[in-house]
């Protein structure tokens, strides 16, 4: 039963959207018209999106990861108990409250209707849909088993959006305490510094020499902050501007790479989602090759992304996979180990699965570590600024007791 997008007032007037399914827009009008609404536009969805560029124009932030993790373990959930698709689709549509995500999922529950696979129906929306997933439930597809697929693929956006989560929680304080430091950083030297010292100078007193640093800094921050903030946001957006250039981008991953503490962060990140990825797409049937091609499209980082393009190359002429990841020289060794295991036992798919497992453990300590030495580093050069800032008004004060004591 295809879907319709609906435009229709309600009896106080106010305008309803939604999405109804109906045999056609005349159903789905005295469907409206059983509800007391008053239909006003009636649209086959897909029709309604290819006005809009296959859904790019209407969700061009594709589905959040929540969204998409919810959508799968629930389509995985109702296949494992023996519901069709087209009928489970449709439960799963009718159980989200976001009408972006209930039009994408009734659309695509159209064209499964109209007899074309899953996998067709998720590729007209990519940006909702990414690579790895179409082509894991192409793979279940063929093979029969899509609600196994589903559940693996489940676990993977789950785990992916939990990781997720953990990233942001972990940077929210830093990040606020930062922008709390800078910003009383730049209210003492702004406003307060300014008028106590102010007091000391009237009575012409010669300042010492901390003293005299701190007021130079005030009237620094008091004559150029604002400037300076301008030219800090120019060279952000400037940077930001710089880094669509592909060659630009390559050379700070490439910097970012050789980096003490952050290099072995963000090659550990890549290589725990490169692993995770090929091992769902290995267990799910998907031909290693092409598999390679898909896992290197999931990580963020170019030189490691160029890295597992060339090693594909390679494996198409016969090189193992192992041999190739291991030439490249940014792959973990505990990685590569395990990819060579896999690859002589027969296993390459659970071993990959240990090697992300692997991975994303020294990632979350690489991580902790990290954050508990900045947190409380920060904390230590905020209370040395402060002191200099205490000291500078205090030393005026002692020596004017010595003066006049």
């Amino acid at each position: 039963m295809p879907a319709f997008e609906y435009a229709a007032l309600k009896a106080s007037g106010r305008k309803e959207r939604g999405v109804l399914e109906g045999d056609n827009a005349r159903q789905v009008r005295q469907l409206l018209r059983e509800r007391g609404l008053t239909p006003l536009d009636v649209n086959p969805v897909t029709e309604r999106e290819k006005r809009r560029g296959l859904g790019l124009q209407l969700w061009r932030g594709g589905m959040a990861a929540a969204d998409l993790a919810l959508f799968t373990r629930q389509l995985a959930t109702l296949l494992r108990a023996g519901s069709p698709l087209e009928e489970a689709l449709g439960t799963v549509a009718r159980q989200t409250h976001k009408t972006g995500v209930k039009r994408i999922i009734l659309a695509v529950r159209a064209r499964v209707v109209e007899g074309h696979p899953l996998a067709a129906g998720l590729a007209d929306y990519p940006q909702a849909f990414p690579e790895l997933y179409r082509a894991t439930v192409a793979a279940g597809e063929e093979s029969g088993y899509l609600d196994a697929v589903l559940e693996r693929l489940a676990d993977y956006t789950e785990s992916r959006q939990i990781t997720r989560q953990k990233l942001m929680q972990a940077m929210l304080y830093p990040i606020l305490l930062s922008i709390m430091a800078l910003a009383v950083l730049g209210g003492l030297l702004g406003f307060v510094v300014p008028k106590v010292v102010a007091v000391f100078e009237n009575l012409g007193q010669e300042l010492p020499v901390l003293t005299r640093l701190l007021l130079a800094s005030s009237d620094f921050v008091r004559d150029w902050g604002i400037v300076l903030l301008i030219v800090l946001a120019l060279a952000v957006a400037g940077f930001f501007r710089l880094m669509k250039r592909p060659a630009f981008r390559h050379r700070v991953h490439a910097l970012q790479l050789r980096l003490p503490l952050f290099g072995p962060l963000v090659r550990g990140l890549n290589a725990a989602r490169f692993a995770r990825t090929l091992s769902i797409l290995a267990a799910s049937g998907v031909p290693i090759l092409q598999a390679l091609q898909i896992s290197a499209q999931v990580m963020s980082n170019l030189p490691m992304r160029t890295a597992v393009e060339q090693a594909a190359v390679r494996v198409r002429e016969g090189t193992a996979i192992h041999r190739a990841l291991e030439d490249a020289g940014h792959f973990p060794p505990m990685t590569i180990h395990l990819i060579a295991s896999g690859e002589s036992s027969g296993e390459l798919d659970n071993m990959l699965e240990r090697a992300a497992t692997q991975q994303e453990r020294e990632t979350d300590a690489t991580i902790g570590m990290a954050l508990g030495i900045f947190e409380p580093l920060l904390i230590i050069v905020m209370g040395g600024v402060v002191l200099l800032i205490v000291l500078a008004i205090l030393l005026p004060i002692f020596e004017s007791q010595q003066m006049f004591g």
